[in-house]
């Protein structure tokens, strides 16, 4: 019994098409490889699905560069010639881009001629020039803003830390303070301590009970907080 004719016309069915599209596909490379080992014959097929997907077959010891070569040279044409042209055009505008920057560059430091420019243009870059210094002269407020802050925001702390200190230096009522009759008293209590590497006075306290004769502080005074 006969294969029945199947009209030419696109699969409607998605799976069906994608059935019918991969034995065929593989049937061509079956009769591309027998024509290139009975004929000796160099084959290249390229193949895109409905969905993308690359196939491509190419008789043995045979790359694709060549193949492209091959066919170039036996048509006489360049198939990537329009492609060059294209990257050529481009190259050519990227070109024109840079030189006028350099040249708009140039004539913002004074380094470029200016006697050329036409009224317009002189008004064009001076209002350049006037945005690009308003734009630095922001940055630069900005920074010393940011400076000015971060340096009020120390001394806010430091007078705050000072007094704290002055505070608490102060208390008479808190019996860990020892109390200093006169200032020549606290100067020689000063003294002591440093002499003795107390270089905070924050950080020691008097002890009443061990006062010497007539009240003289001894260095056995000085007891650390």
């Amino acid at each position: 019994m006969g294969r029945g004719k199947i009209e030419i016309k696109k699969i409607e069915n998605s799976t069906n098409r994608q059935v019918t599209y991969s034995k065929r596909r593989n049937g061509i490379f079956k009769k591309a490889q027998e024509l290139a080992v009975l004929c000796d014959a160099k084959v290249c097929i390229i193949m895109l699905s409905g969905s993308g997907k690359y196939h491509e077959f190419l008789s043995p010891n045979v790359t694709m560069k060549k193949m492209y070569d091959q066919y170039q040279k036996t048509l006489g044409t360049d198939l990537w010639i329009s492609h060059h042209e294209k990257m050529q055009e481009q190259m050519r505008q990227l070109k024109e881009i840079n030189n006028k920057l350099k040249r708009e560059m140039r004539q913002r430091i004074g380094q470029d001629n200016l006697d050329n420019l036409s009224m317009e243009q002189l008004q064009g870059l001076e209002k350049n020039i006037d945005a690009s210094l308003a734009l630095v002269r922001g940055r630069k407020y900005h920074d010393i803003k940011t400076k000015t802050d971060t340096y009020r925001k120390k001394v806010k702390n430091l007078e705050q830390r000072h007094g704290n200190l002055l505070f608490d230096f102060d208390k008479g009522e808190d019996p860990q303070y020892g109390l200093v009759e006169n200032e020549g008293d606290y100067e020689s209590a000063a003294a002591i301590a440093f002499a003795n590497g107390v270089s905070n006075l924050y950080n020691f306290h008097l002890q009443p009970t061990h006062l010497g004769p007539g009240g003289a502080l001894g260095l056995h005074d000085l007891r650390l907080a």
